[in-house]
């Protein structure tokens, strides 16, 4: 794992594809789609994912528990399960504390693209919640790729 202010030392236009994974389906779709495309473009993949100390009023988080670690052990199962032991292309993982979307929007700068899932939240939820995809879309630094849910992309519900 490498830390997140390490990464923005790579040099723009290097081919670095930054994906964004959480170890849910559709962030390993995305991570499955980063690596083909590294693989045709001779780029390399970060795999990044961030972690933050759930909030609510009036509850103090387990002291006991590694919010890092945990996010650590989910972003390299999701590599491990997506690439095997010998990936095609180079991959870093990093994993950052803060929020989702301005941790993959801050490491979008100097990436030749960045690839994030959807989990399918549209209309009303989708403007109520504010995904993790649509701020990425709005403010990222290179372009966006959203690999969108099998279920949504064939209209189940």
């Amino acid at each position: 794992m490498r830390n997140y202010d390490r990464i923005m030392v790579n040099e723009t236009g290097n081919g670095r594809i930054v994906v964004g994974v959480d170890g849910s389906e559709p962030s390993k779709r995305a991570l499955a789609w980063a690596i083909g495309q590294a693989r045709l473009t001779g780029g390399s993949v970060a795999a990044v994912t961030s972690w933050h100390l759930p909030v609510a009023y009036g509850w103090v988080p387990p002291a006991d528990i590694d919010w890092e670690g945990e996010a650590a052990k989910a972003l390299t199962e999701a590599v491990q399960a997506v690439a095997g032991n010998e990936p095609s292309v180079p991959i870093e993982t990093v994993v950052v504390e803060g929020n989702p979307a301005e941790v993959l929007v801050k490491a979008s700068h100097g990436a030749q693209l960045l690839v994030v899932g959807n989990r399918g939240h549209g209309g009303f939820t989708g403007l109520l919640l504010g995904s993790v995809s649509q701020q990425c879309v709005h403010h990222a630094h290179c372009p966006v790729v959203v690999i969108h849910d099998e279920a949504a992309a064939h209209g189940a519900a």
